[in-house]
């Protein structure tokens, strides 16, 4: 299936404070240099923000993790679970249409779909608050047929029931998900015939159902403010306080006390100048650095395209321009201080020795 950005899209995409602290957080999981990794959750971010992925927000997610704009897209029309263009303002129905939903029903609540909301999917209904999509198998086998609307699944549903869900929702309540026809999870619908002490504990719903009716927000937008669920880096105000340990400089003097070989404690103490003896010069892990020879311009036959080099984009090529490096030749001659330099005045420290751009700009240089 071809897909393409919507011809339609906003001029503008932030997230919202709180979302944006979430996203500079997850990007902080990832080692220096490799927060690329963290594109998936920040598209699926924003798109829980906004119920869909613009362009704008692609964008968005390329700067912050500095990558190129296509990389980014190429993850978002890759993945089914990324929506290209707008959905439902209320909530996005995807109906499961593979083998057992299909045989228990699966047309029928797409007919309901075309009928309640839009002829075609990915079409917004009338009004603006619902969309629907037919989906390949959500795993939900047991309980067919099924859909997910928002975070939730729907299960063990029937045309008619389908259409009394859209109904509640399009009146602001939140229908409750799980199984539809009063099954707990998904045992037999005839009742145990083993485990018959099955006892479904303190919970009105299975746990999945039970979490839905707990925090209220089954197709509810997600802004940052889902606290403490969803940032884990605010502090819970009414947690205990976290018990301190012993700093290192501490744990070090911890033997001190035990004296278990009072010789070799005389011994250290007849020689404490040895321990504050400043680390040897070769004992440091900084690298002087070394301004290279820049230009002001490229030369007169033009500026190399220095995106050929494997890890430099759009974003890191202006960054090499504004700093005076325009051809393959300045790259290939920097040394170890050189690197440094330059490393200190990128986004993230450590990719020119990572990516082994001057090995690569040699290379290209020589190609001409």
């Amino acid at each position: 299936m071809l897909r393409r950005l919507y011809h339609d899209q906003p001029a503008t995409f932030a997230f919202t404070p709180d979302n944006q602290k979430w996203a500079e957080a997850q990007t902080k999981k990832f080692p220096e240099g490799r927060q690329a990794s963290a594109v998936i959750p920040l598209l699926w971010r924003a798109q829980e923000q906004e119920g869909w992925l613009t362009r704008p927000a692609i964008e968005h997610v390329a700067e912050m993790l500095d990558m190129a704009y296509i990389r980014v897209l190429e993850v978002a029309s890759f993945y089914f679970m990324f929506q290209l263009q707008p959905v439902g303002s209320i909530a996005h129905i995807q109906v499961c249409g593979t083998l057992s939903c299909m045989i228990c029903g699966a047309e029928d609540l797409i007919g309901v779909c075309k009928d309640k909301i839009a002829d075609k999917a990915h079409t917004l209904s009338a009004d603006g608050k619902f969309s629907w999509e037919e989906v390949e198998c959500l795993g939900s086998c047991a309980n067919a047929p099924m859909a997910q609307i928002g975070k939730d699944y729907y299960e063990d549903l029937t045309a008619e029931r389908l259409g009394e869900i859209i109904d509640e929702l399009a009146a602001g309540k939140v229908p409750v998900p799980g199984p539809q026809n009063g099954r707990f999870a998904s045992e037999p619908l005839k009742g145990l015939s083993s485990l018959r002490g099955f006892d479904s504990g303190q919970t009105k719903y299975n746990a999945s159902a039970q979490a839905a009716v707990d925090i209220g927000d089954t197709v509810k937008r997600i802004d940052g403010t889902e606290v403490p669920l969803l940032t884990p880096w605010v502090k819970d105000p009414n947690a205990a306080p976290a018990v301190e340990t012993p700093s290192e400089p501490a744990a070090k003097s911890a033997p001190k006390k035990q004296a278990a070989k009072p010789k070799a404690a005389k011994t250290a103490a007849k020689q404490p100048a040895k321990k504050k003896t400043a680390p040897k010069p070769a004992e440091t892990t900084a690298v002087s650095e070394k301004k290279p020879r820049t230009m002001s311009a490229p030369r007169k036959a033009g500026a190399d395209d220095l995106k050929r080099i494997s890890g430099v984009g759009p974003k890191l090529e202006g960054v090499l321009n504004e700093l005076g490096f325009w051809h393959f030749d300045q790259i290939a001659k920097w040394s170890d201080q050189e690197i440094a330099w330059v490393d200190s005045r990128l986004k993230f420290k450590g990719r020119i020795v990572r990516d082994n751009w001057v090995a690569q700009a040699s290379e290209l240089a020589k190609k001409g």
